[in-house]
């Protein structure tokens, strides 16, 4: 090697102190820009004088790595780097797990596979235990290379399972690449029965076992020898939520080692314990594709046979043809599919009652298998559980039709009788079987067995019967006693074959218990009315309005009030009217208008004139607000035309001047109204006054109406000075409304007005007088004390 002049010093610094290790590394560092040659010859002297050192081999090791990567495994340089590494190890630098790592690695890299598993091997031996873990990635990746024969690659794997258990899905999934099944499976199932077993890829142990029961229902033949049926039994057990699955690879199993009767075996478990919808469509699927699989194979062996000679064809063995055996098998598995699936409903609510039923109706072309459904309901449903939307009572009214509908009275009858001591939620469920059960006597022509019947289960439990259940829990029969629906069918059964009397003692036992509705009480007392019992129809009415108030009662108060009108209005006039008095006293506010209209047609055409204002005038008085309007109309029609509009002119004093009630909207209709009469009668100045009093409380922007018909009226009946007077009442009410913000807006109303004024004076000369502004207000003086309470200023 030559020397430059730059290395001298560096040269008489390792010859005088060979032995220092920093007197090389200092020369190294100066020469790191030159070639590799000559940094190899002054490694090679420092590693002569320094053999030990592992920062020289390091360095060195790391130079020769780095040039040989960059060049082809055939070059000269990897066989120079691999000899580099052997003097290391023989140097003392096997106890450094660095150096194998990078020999390890090295030897990979030129695809070396042999050399390199030696070489783990020796370092696996140098090293201690607790740096083997450094080793073991590069004996997985020895054994992951496409060219490491597959034993060498499972012992590596054995070897590393052994180290990390941990691991074992990495020759699990090693084992099944290579083909090798049976090991697999092994593995497989002896990481599933550990207990401490923990996936370093985080797999679970239901994964594994789903990967253990897909190879042995894939591979049955390669995996022979293990209890593949208990297995996948186990794992059905285990693992509820994937039985479609495993039941799928079990019947799988058995079907690819020839085994098809017990194929078809497990998949009929499998369809007949699924308790989901979707474990039922997966192994069902998988079945049909099964007989399909079975007819494509008969099909083709029968074809093949056509093919051969006659040769034994007498034989019975011959002549055998499975193809129309799997055909109906298919069909016959295509029909019981909705039984099935039913099946598996129930199982997942046993208390449905809509699935009981649409099972039984699948069997409605086989008797015997629709009342064993039926059985097996009434027998499986708790009421208390039960579900869906018609009740469980329905099952066992369906149960005891069918036996009907077959002639088969008795059993219908035990069936009835069975279901009247069944524990339903509500009472209404225990009638419904009591009124069909009478129905069915009904239908019989057996009319004094089902009114026994409907007295049997409306009569009231005993003291003693109350007392044995009140410590248990009061059941519904001590409840049926109280049924509308049964009581409501007694009084029906009775009214339509029994007597007027019972019928009545009905009722008034609907009554005692406080069953009885405002329609049964019409219907009590048009039985009585029926039977020409007025008065203790009347008494029927007078209970009904006792016991139901407003609105509930407002049915009973018309039908009284109508009834007894018409038997006595003629004859007790009086006691009609008490009626009517008492009625208004019971009827709240909103409806004592229609009660005083109808009392009022009653004076109308059975009492006196008089009478009819009266009634008119309480009713004025005692309507809300709301209502006063339409009864002071009708006072006012009634009054002219029994005693003229003077009468009527003092009715409509009373309501708008003298605390009528009307609020401001009613009074002001009903001063138009007493205006138009007015007018009618020629008397123009009471209806300017009337029109001057409205005005009080009429905002000519919210009622334009109403000036709108001042104004017309004033054209056709006034004057200049009335028209006047119009507007300046106008301007003002307008001011009083406008408020304090509105004064500008009114300052050009005024000016407007005073414009209108002066062009209507021409117009107003020309229309005919029909009275003076002094008579006019003479005439106005009456309601000056009314105008003050109204007005708004």
């Amino acid at each position: 090697m030559a020397i430059s002049l730059e290395d001298v010093s560096y040269e008489e610094d390792v010859l005088r102190e060979p032995f220092r290790l920093r007197c090389w590394t200092r020369y190294l560092s100066a020469i790191r820009a030159a070639p590799l040659a000559k940094r190899s010859v002054v490694y090679e002297r420092a590693l002569r004088a320094l053999p030990g050192s592992y920062k020289l081999w390091h360095a060195y090791l790391t130079e020769l790595a780095a040039v040989a990567r960059a060049l082809p495994i055939t070059d000269r340089a990897h066989a120079t780097l691999n000899s580099a590494f052997e003097r290391a190890l023989a140097a003392g630098m096997s106890r450094m797990p660095r150096v194998w790592h990078m020999y390890s690695s090295a030897l990979l890299d030129q695809r070396l596979l042999t050399r390199a598993r030696r070489a783990l091997d020796r370092a696996l031996r140098s090293l201690p235990v607790t740096q083997h873990h450094r080793m073991w990635p590069l004996l997985l990746r020895l054994a992951s290379l496409p060219g490491c024969p597959v034993p060498t690659a499972i012992r590596v794997l054995r070897r590393h399972l052994q180290f990390d258990p941990a691991h074992a899905d990495h020759l699990i999934a090693f084992l099944v690449s290579a083909g090798r099944w049976r090991e697999a499976a092994d593995h497989l199932a002896a990481a599933v029965n550990d207990d401490c077993f923990v996936s370093a890829k985080g797999r679970t142990k239901r994964h594994l076992l789903l990967d253990l029961c897909d190879l042995l229902a894939q591979h049955p033949e390669e995996v022979a020898g293990l209890p593949v049926d208990a297995i996948l039994r186990g794992s059905v057990r285990r693992f509820a939520d994937e039985a479609g699955t495993l039941w799928t690879c079990l019947a799988g199993h058995y079907a690819r080692v020839g085994l098809h009767g017990k194929a078809r075996d497990v998949f009929e478990e499998g369809v007949a314990t699924a308790t989901t919808v979707k474990d039922f469509r997966l192994v069902f699927e998988a079945y049909l594709h099964f007989e399909n699989a079975m007819i494509d194979v008969e099909l083709g062996e029968h074809g093949q046979a056509e093919k051969k000679t006659a040769i034994g064809q007498g034989c019975w063995l011959a002549d055998r043809d499975d193809g129309d055996l799997a055909l109906a098998r298919l069909e016959r598995l295509l029909e019981r599919r909705p039984e099935l699936l039913n099946r598996v409903q129930l199982r997942q609510n046993p208390h449905d009652v809509q699935a009981w039923h649409a099972r039984a109706k699948l069997f409605d072309e086989d008797p015997a298998r629709k009342v064993a459904t039926y059985v097996e309901a009434v027998k499986t449903v708790d009421p208390a559980k039960a579900t869906g939307k018609p009740p469980p009572h329905t099952l066992w009214l369906a149960f005891a039709k069918l036996y009907e509908g077959r002639g088969l009275l008795d059993s219908a009858r035990e069936v009835l009788q069975r279901a009247t001591q069944a524990s339903f939620k509500a009472a209404d469920h225990l009638a419904a079987v009591w009124c069909e059960w009478a129905e069915l006597e009904m239908r019989q022509h057996n009319t004094n067995r089902a009114i026994e019947l409907i007295r049997q289960a409306t009569s009231e439990p005993s003291l003693e019967v109350r007392r044995q259940v009140a410590a248990v829990g009061e059941p519904v029969q001590t409840k049926l006693h109280r049924s509308l629906k049964l009581w409501c069918f007694y009084a029906d059964l009775m009214e339509t074959h029994g007597s007027p009397e019972c019928t009545c003692a009905v009722y008034d036992r609907m009554h005692e218990l406080g069953l009885i509705t405002p329609l049964l009480v019409l219907r009590h007392a048009s039985l009585l009315q029926e039977h020409k019992r007025f008065e203790d129809a009347f008494r029927v009415y007078e209970r009904g309005v006792r016991s139901f108030k407003y609105p509930h009662g407002e049915a009973i108060w018309a039908a009284y009030l109508t009834k007894f009108v018409e038997r006595n209005g003629a004859s007790k006039p009086e006691r009609v009217r008490d009626l009517f008095d008492d009625a208004v006293r019971h009827a709240p506010a909103e409806k004592k208008a229609a009660v005083y209209m109808q009392y009022a047609k009653f004076e109308e055409d059975f009492g006196l004139a008089k009478r009819v204002l009266k009634v008119y005038e309480e009713a004025a008085a005692a309507v809300p607000g709301r209502d006063k309007l339409a009864v002071y109309e009708a006072y006012v029609a009634r009054a002219t035309a029994l005693f003229g509009v003077l009468t009527a002119r003092e009715i409509y004093h009373q309501a708008i001047l003298h605390g009528g009630g009307l609020p401001d909207a009613d009074a002001r209709v009903l001063c138009l109204q007493f205006a138009d009469l007015e007018i009618g009668l020629g008397e123009a100045h009471r209806a300017r006054a009337l029109y001057v009093y409205a005005s009080g409380f009429t905002d000519p922007t919210a009622h334009p109406d109403f000036w709108r018909r001042w104004n017309d009226f004033e054209v056709r009946h006034g004057d200049e000075c009335t028209f006047r007077e119009m507007l300046r009442v106008k301007r003002t009410v307008a001011a009083a409304y406008a408020g304090a913000g509105g004064v500008a807006q009114l300052a050009e109303q005024v000016r407007a007005y005073d414009a209108m004024e002066q062009m209507d004076a021409a117009a107003a000369a020309k229309r005919p007088l029909f009275a003076c502004a002094a008579q006019q207000a003479d005439h106005a003086s009456g309601f000056d004390e009314q105008c003050k309470r109204r007005r708004l200023v």
